[in-house]
């Protein structure tokens, strides 16, 4: 029997393919992606305009397309202030159609964005925010927590510090998300191994006056001073230290979220001997070098590895979507997560069902200014600690996402 095709029966097959094509294609013919940072504020050095400036490398090497469909780069400011982050996302996801939104430097604010990303189903990479909540209790299907987080550092500066006899401990905590979460994590390592926290005192965010927190701690004879903060904050902190005669032979400082523009703003003299965990360094190796200085004669310093992993995040991103075909969110983030992180950032990086990318861990020493040869020659490298080492194994993982063996 002849199959009779009916104008209506066309025009519905028509619109039919129509949909088909479009859901495996590109959303408005533009990829948007935009980059929501601190561009002037405690964090805006180790993240900012460096985190801008990164993810438009990465779209400047790929090519400036993908799928033949333009990419565009948005950059806002978010204040460090959740509802004006989640704000800004709404307008971007609603209006400007941003397709996924990266960096989300401070997690306070990381945390309501990737939320909204969740409702409005697009996706986040998050690269600035360290707390383990993104890819804990408040994990989701859109979002990824790429470069650190606090359970890293956590691991491999406090279990460094405590096998070398700093078994006491008093900490400095940023009174917000990511300052509480450090200081939980840090607490958990030092219980584990024997160690005790004799107290903590908390600072408002962008402190000014370090003074009394200062000599709060060394009041309490701890022989670890924990810097459970970030940013203009510990380089504060540090400075104060020194103003307050902290004597490194009966107290030391440990930093727990410390980058290398924080090195260069305190300078070798005041930060020499610091131990902390980084996810990246400039100086590891030629392919890191090679990069940090196309960065670095854009930018005119060496890169952190926030800005670093937003290259490195965008570039893998952009993959996706050329391979999955479309920008349409589940079907980039399964391959986001079926595809191995293989650049300057990462070897054999993967990305889990909770969303954490999981890449090795580097635990450092802050030369002397004798020992540094060179500009940004700020580092030693005293061990690499594997990725599945570094971070929160799935067992103990709080994602309901996470299917349990």
């Amino acid at each position: 029997m002849k199959h009779i095709r009916t104008p209506l029966a066309a025009a519905l097959a028509g619109l039919l393919f129509s949909m088909g094509a479009q859901a495996q294609g590109i959303s408005d013919d533009v990829v948007r992606i935009g980059v929501m940072t601190d561009m002037g504020g405690a964090l805006s050095d180790l993240s900012g305009k460096g985190s801008a400036m990164a993810v438009r490398m990465a779209v400047e090497d790929f090519g400036g397309k993908v799928l033949g469909k333009p990419v565009e780069v948005l950059e806002v400011d978010h204040q460090n202030k959740p509802d004006v982050a989640s704000n800004r996302a709404r307008e971007w996801f609603d209006v400007q159609k941003v397709d996924m939104v990266t960096d989300l430097t401070n997690s306070a604010a990381a945390l309501a964005v990737i939320d909204i990303a969740r409702q409005k189903n697009r996706i986040a990479i998050v690269n600035g925010a360290g707390a383990t909540r993104i890819t804990n209790e408040n994990c989701t299907p859109n979002s990824i927590q790429y470069a650190w987080d606090t359970y890293a550092m956590a691991n491999g500066t406090a279990k460094a510090i405590i096998k070398k006899g700093g078994n006491t401990w008093y900490f400095l905590t940023a009174d917000y998300a990511f300052g509480h979460q450090s200081e939980r994590d840090v607490t958990d390592v030092i219980n584990s191994s024997g160690g005790k926290v004799i107290g903590s005192s908390r600072h408002p965010f962008n402190a000014s006056d370090f003074s009394s927190f200062i000599l709060s701690a060394k009041a309490s004879g701890a022989k670890i001073i924990g810097l459970a903060n970030g940013g203009s904050d510990t380089i504060n902190a540090v400075k104060s230290a020194q103003e307050f005669g902290i004597d490194p032979a009966k107290q030391n400082l440990a930093g727990l979220a410390v980058f290398i523009t924080d090195i260069h703003g305190m300078g070798l003299k005041a930060a020499q001997g610091l131990q902390l965990t980084e996810a990246f360094y400039w100086d590891l190796n030629e392919q890191t070098r090679q990069w940090s200085r196309r960065y670095f004669d854009r930018m005119k310093k060496m890169p952190t590895a926030i800005q670093a992993a937003n290259y490195s995040s965008t570039l893998h991103y952009l993959r996706s979507v050329k391979e999955a075909g479309t920008d349409a969110a589940p079907a980039v983030m399964a391959k986001m997560k079926s595809l191995k992180v293989n650049d300057f950032f990462a070897k054999n990086g993967t990305i889990r069902e909770d969303g954490r990318m999981v890449h090795d861990m580097y635990l450092v020493q802050v030369k002397t200014p004798a020992e540094s040869k060179y500009p940004w020659d700020y580092y030693k490298v005293l061990a690499t600690i594997p990725g599945d080492e570094a971070f929160q194994p799935l067992s103990k993982s709080t994602c309901p996402l996470v299917t349990k063996k």
